[in-house]
């Protein structure tokens, strides 16, 4: 995905006449988590509802107790939409992609050789490896996840590895490669809005990123030998040879992930690069599999139902087409207008400029740019505002410190754009569970990287390891008061 070109006011910025004040702006806040709260987990109700309810709570403050305009409060949730267009447009061609390589081999494919070729025992650390490899090649979280990613949860369940494992480890490995390569669009905008230069970004995210990723593979290894043996005498013939018997499984049938990768490595974006999968397996399906070219489109479009002669495979192929977006894009689009009606409302600058005001240390601002950065995932239901937000309104509080701007960059980057996939309703979470189908709920537990990434940026602002300043770039200074710093300047 690309850059928004978004800019979000300052708390200065808004006229006093509609400035709301730190109480004013948490009461749309605490009334949408009381919403998920009571929705969700008192009445079972998905997201959307609740999340509609604090759209609604968050236009009746801003109309009638802020003084906005109908027509000012639209303006919010139209720029709220804007910016999450190309997420909505991907998601679309997504929910084709899938069928579409499920339908040309693609996908049968890679889980056939897969199976041949891996092992419960090393499968998890294995996935967390190919993935982190692939989106580091391609500079895409997102596009890992719906090619490499889904033929990774196929083999997983073949190799009787839970989903919410191999879910987990697809993503810690595919946001690892997207966070340690300058090819990414997140990566670039961090380090466009924290004015730090792209290289110098990315090599202080490999340390914290690289370490998470460490860790991860340990865990994940311990975890490939608790499940190792679980596997079902035979399950792995299984279901190669039902996937011979429904599809023709030769070298040709890789021609859309080639082609895909291809677009991705000479620079094309993920959606121009995603619609050329889409192609690409549609003529595969064509000369290949010997597909119809209407019946090709269909499963685009209503998705795939393999009738190979073997109930596992058919279960494990089975997948919706484009008709099947609309829990998943209707989730996105609601999060996305409350996300713009929380920052035209200036409940997101209020809730910014109280929290900088309560900094008085490395620590605390290191923290605190973490937490606001998650916050902003939740909040604002794009991973763009996590790391927009906390950069535009901490910039100052990073050069008043004397730090280095790398540092902020870090810090919305390791803990904003690595836990977006954690939460349901954002633009993240919600492509993940349409591509991976698995809920953020579920392979969050094993999602090791959205917790090791702030975890260790955290260690690095209470311990100074890490932390660069600008008089002489010296590390592991620990923390300082911010009195003392700024009166140094």
């Amino acid at each position: 995905m690309t850059e928004t070109g978004f800019a979000p006011r300052t708390y200065e910025d808004i006229p006093e006449e509609h400035r709301p004040s730190l109480g004013q702006a948490l009461v749309p806040v605490v009334g949408m988590i009381a919403f998920l709260l009571i929705g969700s987990v008192g009445f079972g109700l998905d997201p959307h509802m609740p999340l509609l309810w604090g759209c609604v709570l968050t236009g009746l403050v801003g109309r009638y107790w802020l003084g906005y305009t109908w027509d000012e409060l639209f303006e919010g949730i139209s720029a709220g939409l804007t910016m999450g267009i190309q997420a909505l447009l991907i998601l679309f061609v997504i929910y084709m992609l899938i069928p579409v390589w499920i339908g040309s081999g693609t996908i049968p494919g890679l889980i056939y050789y897969g199976l041949g070729l891996l092992t419960p025992t090393v499968f998890l650390p294995a996935a967390a490896l190919i993935a982190a490899v692939s989106a580091f090649s391609i500079g895409s979280s997102w596009t890992t996840a719906a090619t490499l990613g889904v033929a990774l949860m196929g083999i997983g369940g073949g190799l009787g590895v839970p989903a919410p494992m191999t879910a987990g480890a697809v993503l810690t490995g595919a946001y690892t490669g997207d966070k340690i390569t300058p090819l990414s669009d997140t990566t670039n905008l961090a380090a466009a809005v924290t004015n730090t230069d792209l290289m110098e970004h990315v090599n202080t995210m490999r340390v914290g990123t690289g370490l998470a990723l460490v860790i991860a593979l340990v865990i994940y290894a311990v975890l490939g030998l608790r499940i190792s043996g679980t596997i079902p005498t035979g399950q792995v013939e299984t279901i190669r040879t039902g996937i011979l018997a429904g599809y023709d499984v030769s070298p040709l049938v890789f021609v859309p992930l080639v082609a895909t990768f291809g677009l991705a490595l000479v620079g094309y974006p993920a959606l121009p690069t995603l619609v050329g999968g889409v192609f690409a397996g549609v003529a595969t399906m064509l000369l290949v599999q010997g597909t119809g070219f209407a019946e090709a489109w269909q499963i685009a479009q209503a998705g795939t139902a393999p009738a190979t002669g073997t109930e596992l495979v058919d279960d494990l192929l089975a997948s919706d087409g484009l008709n099947g977006s609309a829990w998943t894009v209707s989730i996105v689009v609601v999060a996305l207008s409350l996300g713009g009606l929380l920052e035209k409302t200036g409940t997101l600058a209020a809730l910014a400029n109280g929290i900088e005001g309560l900094i008085e240390s490395v620590a605390g601002l290191t923290v605190s740019t973490g937490v606001m950065a998650f916050a902003m995932n939740g909040l604002a239901g794009q991973q763009y505002m996590s790391i927009v937000i906390p950069s535009m309104t901490f910039r100052g509080v990073y050069e008043e410190f004397g730090l280095e701007s790398k540092n902020l960059s870090r810090a919305v980057e390791a803990a904003g754009t690595t836990t977006s996939v954690l939460i349901p309703w954002n633009a993240g979470g919600a492509f993940m569970t349409a591509t991976l189908g698995i809920s953020p709920l579920a392979y969050g537990p094993y999602y090791l990287l959205g917790f090791l990434s702030p975890a260790i940026l955290f260690v690095m602002g209470l311990t100074g390891w890490g932390i660069t300043y600008e008089d002489d770039s010296s590390e592991d200074r620990g923390p300082a008061p911010k009195q003392a710093l700024a009166d140094g300047d």
